[in-house]
């Protein structure tokens, strides 16, 4: 996270939706993984993307780049501008045994990004 970062959190409770970063005349919105999600906007609309983008990408499936290159489907466990942590997907099964990974704030698209539905 950067210093100018300027913190957006959602109207009615307060949770944070991400940031907004500011260039130039405008601001570029930053989503909770740390990914710039715009090209800058005014004050407004960069507010106004960031409610609209809100936090339900997080429980979305994902897929992790493990070190031998390959690709493994994970749920984003925790957020937070000192890591994210994510595990294996393992479909809701409550006896399965829980492989976590920790990832470092901002995750790049090329570690992390949506699964393919």
């Amino acid at each position: 996270m950067e210093p100018d970062w300027i913190e957006h959190r959602r109207s009615e409770d307060r949770e944070r939706l991400g940031w907004m970063k500011p260039v130039g005349e405008g601001f570029v919105v930053i989503d909770l993984l740390g990914r710039q999600r715009t090209e800058a906007l005014d004050w407004f609309h960069a507010e106004e993307a960031l409610d609209e983008i809100g936090m339900g990408y997080l429980a979305d499936p994902h897929e992790l780049r493990l070190a031998d290159g390959s690709w493994l489907r994970v749920r984003i466990a925790e957020v937070s501008t000192a890591g994210i942590r994510v595990k294996k997907d393992d479909w809701g099964d409550m006896t399965a045994t829980q492989l976590c990974y920790e990832v470092s704030f901002p995750v790049a698209e090329d570690q992390l990004r949506p699964s393919p539905r």
